[in-house]
């Protein structure tokens, strides 16, 4: 199709996206040529944007919503069947049908081993073929439900637009750009581009063939720090990506200024203690030194004051069922290149469903997930608990953990944004008046009246005490 024919095809479709579904056998009769329907419908799905239609299923094209996206979200059990078979797919045709097997799979499993241990001490990795395709059998399960979650949240409050610009940095293999796609409903009309500079980008282009019709996908091969983000976007995401920057902080203040006025950033790190805390780290800088405020999970409910505790802080989720591909690889018959420390087959060193992460939502205006300020005549602040340990006072926090103690009482993190100190709330007694303790989830802000505050020379951090004196509410 010429340049004058795709133009007559934008013109009647501004026009007819008005009056009546735009049906592309309709439109090529109005057109010089008469072009076929096909040739129509794919000028009309490629300005899709541009014109704010979504494609329907019956192939017509009609305005896209002008509101905020819902979306029904109950948690993520599986990983989707048919973004598995395009992993197995690609594994198969690097290493056959038996790549589990043998000196395939212990290449595959020694480099998984190699990744893990990387990561942990905070080692470079080098992203080739072979270790995108580790990445996505260990990872992109978790990530793809990960996102989720996160994202859900932001729906659920109105924060997410029916016609959404997101912009993913650092996208790796999928996970995060397939569960975006997964939540939102068919009839968002979403922009998405994703930066990645390593040879994840190949196996994250398969994957996004998958998505669907009104999810616009491209790909930039450019590394975080080269990329020129072309805003506004509404959400703008750093999926595990910020710990392997030399200067995280720096690299989100630039993105920031490619942020709607009213969008989010999200950053998602892993579990682990250093990335976690790193993420506290980077989120303090980025508060200090740009316009952009915390909007979840650790709101400063106290005006003007930041933390500077060490709030080893992340989300738990349940489990996932274990993905067919990671299930063969754990259970792939070794061959002669085993090492002799390697667990049996079927051991689930190589199944990874714990949904575990550490999260930061930062916004540039004022509004953050809590609404819910203390009363400062009424509730003591963290950051001067020195001045009444060993007393009963009323704190005011936000619930930073599921239950951390292996054994014995449970034990939670709380941060009031002031805590110079971490505090954990110990569930010495539980009762109907404090029993909200337990219950409630991450990120919700409670009031402890009467808890008995210590100090804790072991962990060097104060505990609060909950015990049948202590009543805990939540608060709006």
């Amino acid at each position: 199709m010429n340049g004058d024919q795709r133009e007559q095809v934008l013109d009647n479709a501004k026009y007819l996206r008005n009056v009546r579904p735009v049906d592309p056998e309709e439109i090529c009769e109005y057109v010089s040529g008469q072009p076929h329907p096909a040739a129509v419908r794919q000028v009309l799905r490629e300005e899709a944007l541009s014109l704010s239609v979504i494609e329907q299923e019956d192939g017509t094209f009609v305005p896209a919503p002008d509101k905020a996206a819902s979306a029904t979200f109950h948690g993520v059990d599986s990983f989707p069947e048919s973004y598995a078979h395009v992993l197995e797919d690609r594994l198969v045709a690097e290493y056959g049908p038996g790549w589990p097997d043998g000196e395939s799979g212990d290449r595959l499993r020694a480099r998984i081993r190699e990744l893990k241990d990387s990561y942990l001490h905070r080692r470079d990795v080098t992203y080739d073929e072979q270790t995108a395709l580790c990445y996505g059998l260990y990872h992109l399960p978790a990530y793809y439900a990960a996102v989720q979650y996160v994202l859900s949240d932001l729906v659920a409050d109105g924060l997410v637009p029916s016609q959404a610009r997101i912009l993913d940095v650092g996208a790796g293999v999928g996970g995060p750009a397939l569960g975006i796609h997964d939540l939102l409903p068919d009839d968002a009309l979403v922009t998405y581009d994703a930066v990645e500079p390593s040879a994840n980008a190949d196996l994250l282009e398969q994957m996004l063939g998958e998505t669907g019709r009104n999810f616009h996908p491209s790909v930039h091969r450019r590394t975080a720090e080269s990329f020129d983000p072309d805003g506004p976007y509404d959400i703008v995401l750093f999926a595990n990506v910020l710990n392997e920057l030399s200067e995280p902080a720096t690299v989100v203040a630039r993105y920031a200024d490619a942020l709607a006025a009213d969008g989010t950033i999200i950053a998602l790190e892993p579990a682990d203690r250093n990335t976690a805390m790193g993420l506290r780290d980077i989120e303090r800088t980025v508060e200090r030194e740009t316009g952009l405020g915390v909007y979840a999970p650790t709101v400063r409910l106290w005006p003007g004051r930041t933390p500077s505790s060490d709030s080893w802080s992340f989300v738990t989720r349940p489990d996932m069922e274990v993905p067919y591909f990671q299930r063969r690889l754990d259970e792939g018959k070794r061959g002669d290149g085993a090492t002799t420390a390697e667990e049996s087959p079927g051991g689930g060193e190589f199944v990874n469903v714990d949904v575990q992460y550490a999260v930061g939502v930062w916004r540039l205006d004022d509004r953050t997930a809590v609404e819910y300020r203390p009363d400062p005549g009424q509730t003591a602040r963290m950051d001067t608990a020195g001045d009444y340990v060993t007393e009963r006072v009323n704190l005011a926090g936000i619930k930073l953990s599921g239950n951390l103690a292996e054994d014995g009482h449970p034990l939670y993190l709380l941060g009031d944004g002031s805590q110079a100190t971490d505090h954990f709330a110990v569930h010495a007694e539980e009762s109907a008046l404090n029993a909200t303790l337990g219950r409630a989830d991450y990120g919700e802000p409670l009031r402890l009246e009467n808890a008995l505050v210590l100090w804790n020379d072991d962990e060097e951090a104060y505990n609060v005490v909950v015990d049948g004196e202590t009543v805990v509410d939540r608060q709006r």
